[in-house]
């Protein structure tokens, strides 16, 4: 210890003793009249002053500890206001001089005539004139401001930490006699937590002056609405540290102080973190800190969406027939990428300012959506483009565009909140859903017209025998160039105009997916097939591949529908029995078809179920579409021999046709896996 250390805590014992000692004789002298005693009379004068004295270095040595963040020296002068009885009055005194100088710093950091003092030196306003900027000073007033409010944070953070400093202490530190903790002197009056009335007194006078300041001086009010991001960083900044100062706390008291004062703290039960490490059930510090803010968040986020819809509102006026051009959309996709930018100060705000976005992309859509003709010449697919299915695939593109360059601007920003990514996405799916719905009724056109085309494959004849050559006359049938030259021409007359590949291959493969399922399904209703008729059919399923393959990026990614189509080819020259073990049979082509196919191959008497129930090829063909259960399928299927069996018996037939027994095996052993 060296002599500078020994001497102040000299200094600090003898105040201790003698704090001690003039309580001792307050007591004593409580009650008494012992007025008129020249040598006692004297004697409380001297005590009363060495009182006097002491208080007075108590209160410099509490104000230098705290200052300094000292642990030996805040806590000998505790004892000593302990030992005086002065302890809660001390403390009370203290907290509320604090809360008295950060109300006049916030005062001054807000004081108009102060920010706007240079410019109001070459011109002063005459008596009752408002203080404000003058012309083309704006720029030097909002920097005053944004430099008091760094300070007053900084005032704010440094008076926090002393009270947290204090209270630190005075949940540690007990009286070695009485071995009273001193925060029980404090919770007399039913309040143990010095730092939450400190902080509610604190972030209520925030509130209140902010909302003065702000009510008397349109151009603080401006700058706080204008530019909330940053002031909401500088609170977020002040938080940051709050909580910052809060951990190491501990460490200060580790490192500082006295040996015998390190010792005694270290015998001490940890106390409860404060407010700013956990938030009380009923409080949170830091809502009510940021609670002064609401009326600049609710004003930013209402110019924000502002600044996001006035592009919007001015690409799309009143009358106008086309979508957004690119340099248009991109001084949207800016606009959204800047307000996205800004909030990135704050989680919370991001998240508000991303809802904006939304409702944002959302306006986009409506306003496309308002473009998009809905004429029957937008679905026509018999001659080029009409003048509504370009403007169909423009505002398709243009939503497509909108669309990516959104989702770009999401990917590139940093440590952005799940929850307003999350609402960003959700409003773009609308964008998605709206692209579709744009499609659709060309899609549908297109696809009427594929099945249109398939089914007139029962308008040719596949009776015949096989030829001379053993193969078929020609590659493929009429139905099938048909739908070749009509499925080529479609994607590029009309397809082939959208920007949006992917998006337009997502729904031109479920058109070649459908296609492929017409095709094998009307295919296993032909009746009768002959040899020759087997071997043209067998061509037109190769032709089939090349026929859809415009639809698609690979024909193989169509998936099942593909494996159907290379697994039922085969099938057309198998024996019946082979047929009923074909191992594709139930997972990749449904028994119901396999049967519908060996129907081909009985005798007229054994009806197909759409001739049974005399209906159309066509309507039969519905028919399936509405009923897309197996289950209904089997169970018209199965109708359909029962039919059968009760003609021959009708007749008194001898014998089934050599192809129903198999037929009723195949249809039970379907029925079976349903079950």
């Amino acid at each position: 210890m060296n002599l500078l250390t020994f001497q102040h805590f000299f200094c600090i014992l003898f105040l201790g003793v003698l704090s001690f000692s003039s309580l001792s004789t307050h007591y004593l002298s409580q009650g008494i009249d012992l007025s008129g005693i020249e040598v006692i009379e004297n004697d409380l004068l001297f005590i009363g002053r060495a009182r006097l004295e002491v208080e007075s270095q108590a209160k410099r040595l509490l104000e230098q500890g705290v200052e300094t963040q000292s642990p030996t020296q805040v806590g000998t002068a505790l004892q000593v206001f302990y030992n005086l009885g002065t302890l809660k009055d001390t403390i009370a005194n203290v907290v509320d001089g604090y809360c008295t100088a950060l109300e006049e710093n916030i005062k001054n950091a807000l004081d108009i005539k102060v920010l706007t003092q240079p410019s109001q030196t070459v011109a002063r306003g005459g008596p009752g004139r408002a203080a404000m900027p003058t012309p083309g000073n704006t720029a030097a007033f909002r920097a005053a401001l944004w430099t008091n409010m760094e300070k007053l944070m900084d005032q704010i953070c440094a008076a926090c930490g002393q009270v947290q400093h204090l209270q630190k202490l005075l949940t540690k530190k007990r009286d070695p006699i009485s071995h009273v903790c001193f925060i029980e002197e404090i919770v007399k009056d039913g309040q143990s937590d010095i730092l939450y009335k400190f902080w509610t007194a604190v972030t209520q006078t925030l509130s209140s002056q902010f909302q003065s300041a702000t009510d008397s001086s349109m151009f603080l009010k401006q700058a706080f609405e204008g530019e909330y991001p940053k002031l909401l960083r500088l609170y977020n900044d002040l938080w940051k540290r709050l909580q910052q100062y809060s951990q190491n706390i501990q460490r200060n008291f580790n490192t500082s102080g006295s040996t015998d004062l390190f010792a005694e703290l270290q015998q001490m039960e940890e106390d409860t973190q404060d407010i700013f490490m956990q938030k009380k059930q009923d409080y949170d510090p830091e809502k009510a800190l940021k609670d002064s803010l609401q009326q600049y968040e609710a004003a930013y986020l209402s110019k924000s969406l502002s600044r996001l819809f006035d592009p919007i509102n001015l690409v799309f006026p009143p009358g106008g027939r086309n979508p957004p051009s690119s340099d248009e959309l991109d001084s949207i996709i800016k606009t959204i990428a800047s307000e996205l930018n800004v909030a990135a100060v704050d989680p919370d705000l991001s998240l508000a300012v991303s809802k904006n976005v939304a409702k944002t992309i959302q306006l986009y859509g409506v306003k496309s959506e308002q473009l998009l003709s809905t004429q029957g010449d937008a679905s026509q697919v018999i001659g080029p483009l009409t003048e509504g299915q370009r403007r169909n695939v423009a505002v398709v593109n243009s939503l497509y565009k909108l669309h990516q360059s959104v989702l770009k601007v999401i990917a590139n920003q940093s440590s952005f909140p799940a929850a307003a990514e999350q609402t960003i996405t959700a409003a773009l799916k609308t964008v998605h859903d709206l692209m579709g719905s744009a499609v659709q009724p060309l899609l549908n056109s297109v696809g009427d017209s594929v099945e249109a085309i398939i089914i007139t494959m029962h308008q040719e004849d596949f009776s015949g025998s096989l030829s001379s050559s053993g193969k078929p006359d020609v590659p493929c049938s009429l139905y099938m160039k048909e739908l070749q030259g009509f499925i080529a021409r479609v994607m590029s007359d009309y397809f082939r105009h959208f920007e949006c590949f992917d998006f337009v291959f997502d729904n031109t493969e479920a058109m070649a997916q459908r296609a492929i399922e017409l095709f094998i399904r009307n295919a296993s209703l032909i009746r009768p097939l002959g040899e020759g008729g087997k071997m043209r059919l067998a061509a037109d399923f190769a032709q089939m591949e090349l026929a859809v393959a415009p639809l698609c990026r690979r024909v193989s990614d169509l998936g099942k529908s593909y494996r159907q189509l290379r697994s039922f080819r085969p099938l057309l020259f198998q024996t019946s029995e082979h047929i009923a073990n074909s191992p594709a049979l139930g997972e990749v082509i449904p028994f119901s078809i396999i049967l519908q196919f060996l129907f081909t191959r009985a005798p007229p008497e054994l009806k197909s179920p759409f001739q049974r129930a005399e209906w159309s090829i066509a309507r039969y063909s519905q028919w399936l579409d509405d009923h897309p259960s197996e289950k209904d399928r089997l169970a018209l299927i199965r109708g359909a021999l029962e039919a059968y069996v009760q003609s021959v018996r009708t007749r008194e037939g001898k014998e089934f046709a050599p192809v129903y027994p198999i037929m009723v095996q195949l249809l039970q052993k379907a029925m079976s896996t349903l079950q």
